[in-house]
């Protein structure tokens, strides 16, 4: 559970930008062994995106470096979503290329590259393989739903990929695959790393047209109680450009006479880790945004649209497992005025 204020002191009235004000995540999960090589996870939450079924599945241990995974899930993509609850990171928020919902201008930049945590049905196959005691390598590829969007697209719309109204089904008949690979080391003296690269393609209108890619790499370090964390994601996502796209877009055609149809969006994050003592850690992150590609006429953004924030905060521990977060984000817009933000929650398990 997580209760988090966010403030906007560089606006009047911060709900302009983002969801500010007090915000609640919560979540229950349950497991269930059946057997040795068989159990089930089912995990319901509420946020600002409504009730959410966030995970519904079964597992089947196969053999020891394969396992079976099959329902409602988060896809095994990248590094940061295998700890996205509130619980297990020390921010109020997630990274930009994760973003789902609490970044200032969110709309306008349509949330992050592939916001955390993405839910989708499908089937998993995934494991571990170990070459001695030293290294391991992890492996997943998937086949779910995907993302969403409506007819003649110009980029996901995620109130599909969670509307109660459309049964949590594929909308277009053609599963996204995608898989992941991590190599894993654990050195001498509290050192252990890892290295990983993720990947997710398929198509995302009814007509099974218009096709994206999304390609993410991740690195981690950890010395003693110190952790740094990379990433990075870009996402390929083809756009339709109607009948008549000089009504439609702000930008005009190349120098071929033709309107480039595909759009770029990228997404980064350094982060650092520091305990001080039992009880506090200091975060330190830098993220950022940029969209490349032509905008609709309605739309205040250019060509190419960048966003970088800044953030320091703090994690102070105050019973067992329970935290007080805080943090200031500095915002730097290409395209709007720069803003501050205030984070101060309190997120723990139960």
């Amino acid at each position: 559970i997580q209760l988090d204020y966010m403030a906007v002191p560089s606006e009047t009235t911060g709900r302009r930008l983002g969801l500010d004000g007090a915000t609640a995540e919560v979540s229950l999960k349950i497991a269930m062994d059946f057997s040795s090589r068989i159990t089930a996870n089912v995990k319901v939450c509420v946020a600002c995106h409504g009730f959410e079924v966030g995970m519904a599945f079964f597992d089947v241990r196969v053999a020891d470096q394969l396992n079976v995974r099959v329902g409602r899930f988060t896809p095994s993509f990248g590094e940061f979503p295998v700890r996205h609850d509130p619980a297990n990171h020390r921010t109020s928020d997630n990274p930009l290329p994760y973003d789902m919902g609490r970044m200032l201008r969110h709309e306008e930049f349509n949330q992050g590259v592939l916001p955390a945590p993405w839910v989708d049905n499908g089937l998993e196959l995934n494991g571990t393989h170990y070459f001695g005691e030293k290294v391991q390598l992890s492996f997943a590829a998937f086949a779910v739903g995907g993302p969403r969007a409506g007819t003649d697209p110009v980029d996901f719309d995620y109130k599909l990929s969670r509307s109660g109204e459309a049964y949590y089904v594929d909308n277009n008949s053609r599963p996204v695959i995608g898989g992941q690979l991590v190599l894993g080391v654990i050195g001498g003296g509290d050192v252990t790393g890892s290295i990983g690269a993720s990947i997710m393609r398929g198509t995302y209108d009814p007509e099974h047209r218009y096709k994206f890619g999304i390609y993410g790499a991740h690195a981690s370090l950890r010395v003693k109680n110190v952790s740094l964390r990379l990433e990075y994601l870009i996402r390929q996502t083809r756009m339709a450009m109607g009948a008549d796209p000089e009504a439609d877009f702000k930008y005009g055609p190349g120098s071929d006479g033709r309107y480039d149809p595909d759009m770029l969006k990228e997404g980064a994050y350094a982060e650092v880790e520091v305990p001080i003592g039992q009880h506090l850690t200091v975060v330190l992150r830098e993220d950022g945004l940029r969209r490349r590609g032509n905008v609709l006429r309605t739309s205040a953004m250019r060509s190419e649209s960048a966003l970088i924030r800044h953030t320091a905060g703090l994690a102070i521990g105050i019973g067992q497992s329970v935290r007080v977060k805080l943090s200031y984000e500095r915002y730097d817009f290409s395209d709007y005025d720069d803003e501050d933000v205030i984070h101060a929650g309190l997120a723990g398990p139960f």
